[in-house]
């Protein structure tokens, strides 16, 4: 929760505003009990110039900002994916620099009502002063790296860059801690209670943990029913409790799994799969045709895979001894990953030579994670070249290349 929170864009804004709002009531405040005389009277008379420049200036540029942070949604939207919106809102760079240029106007605003009603001593000024060149050297750092951020913010490449480091701590917590971890899935006991959503949504996260200590307080078994990613509705049950519990404690259950309107990349590493997948679909379509685009795609998808190989080499043992939940379902990622490429790119001979360097590159990292779900994979797509290409030549070549990467 604490995660989400941090995420929206007005946390960080506020926080600085006040932060800002702070730092000039403290130089007010503070200034008549400093022990020595500063004769610095040129600075002291000068704060409230700076103030005043510095307070015009700041809601421009905040304007200006959140004009660009405006467009860049956009852009992405249309041009990339809906999905990825959410990345961009939570970016680190974009939200520091919003809050900076926001928090320096209330803090120029602050001091000069403050001067001009001439709460500040002649020491409180010339900490004021101080504090402002603070602000300023704060100002231009941020601008910096705002004008470095603005060549690429919203870009599809940026983008997908951004999806693909959204994407990957998931999957490696998948590797590392297979199914949250809890034990594997087993069948679920005749007469088990079922535990429905309250609310129509999206399953984005189970706490997995705080399901097991429950369990052991009460003496029961969870089999969760529905990973997050999962739609849920009140009909659908998130989880079965053997043998059942009361209904106050069936809540204290279904508290622990968090239902929202949208999906989250955190825990569910087929979403990020999923949005990847979908930039490619939008290059690949008539109107953009942008195969460049869906090669880079491919590629992210690999380092994408090939983290969740390196993960599960890495597997911890199993803590979580009352909960019971399903496997991550690797034939369940590659089909949301390469199905709709190699189907969009039925035409596109450059991008399905490159969907079967991916597969054959994921299955000889790891047989028994890839293997199976690549050559099924790499077979479908010999299908739909044979079916889709008008050329002989091009048909020839997907299917060397099938056959060069798998037969061998």
């Amino acid at each position: 929760m604490l995660r989400q929170f941090t995420k929206h864009i007005w946390v960080r804004a506020s926080l600085f505003s006040v932060a800002a709002v702070v730092v000039v009531l403290l130089a007010a405040i503070v200034g008549p009990y400093i022990p020595y005389n500063l004769s610095l009277t040129l600075a002291a008379g000068s704060v409230d110039h700076i103030l005043i420049i510095l307070a015009s200036s700041m809601l421009a540029v905040t304007t200006f900002s959140l004009s660009i942070m405006v467009s860049a949604y956009s852009a992405a939207t249309s041009n990339v994916t809906p999905r990825s919106t959410n990345l961009l809102l939570a970016d680190p760079v974009a939200q520091n620099t919003l809050a900076t240029f926001v928090g320096s106007f209330l803090f120029s605003i602050v001091g000069v009502i403050g001067l001009a009603a001439g709460i500040f001593s002649d020491k409180g000024r010339i900490i004021l002063f101080f504090a402002t060149l603070g602000v300023l050297f704060v100002i231009v750092a941020t601008l910096l790296r705002w004008i470095e951020q603005l060549g690429r913010f919203g870009r599809v490449g940026d983008t997908i860059i951004r999806v693909e480091k959204a994407t990957i701590p998931a999957l490696k917590q998948a590797g590392v801690s297979p199914r949250l971890g809890a034990m594997p899935e087993v069948p679920v006991p005749s007469g088990a209670q079922s535990a429905y959503a309250v609310q129509t949504g999206m399953v984005v996260h189970i706490d997995a943990g705080e399901l097991d200590e429950l369990a052991c307080k009460h003496g029961v078994t969870i089999h969760v029913a529905s990973m997050p990613g999962s739609l849920v509705h009140p009909g659908r049950p998130i989880l079965y409790i053997a043998p059942s519990v009361s209904t106050e404690e069936l809540k204290d259950f279904r508290d622990c799994v968090t239902v929202g309107s949208d999906r989250e990349f955190d825990q569910d590493p087929r979403f990020g799969i999923i949005v990847l997948s979908e930039i490619a679909s939008r290059a690949l379509s008539p109107a953009v045709n942008d195969p460049g685009t869906a090669i880079e795609v491919l590629n992210a998808g690999l380092r994408v895979f090939l983290a969740l190989a390196d993960a599960a080499d890495e597997e911890e043992p199993i803590k979580l001894k009352r909960v019971h939940a399903p496997d991550l379902d690797i034939d369940d990622l590659f089909r949301s990953f390469f199905n709709p490429i190699a189907r969009d790119a039925h035409s596109v001979v450059e991008v399905q030579i490159r969907m079967v360097t991916v597969l054959a590159a994921l299955a000889r990292r790891d047989e028994a994670l890839f293997g199976k779900a690549s050559r099924h994979e790499a077979h479908e797509l010999g299908k739909r070249a044979n079916a889709s290409l008008a050329s002989e030549s091009d048909r020839q070549i997907v299917n060397a290349c099938i056959g060069e990467r798998f037969l061998q």
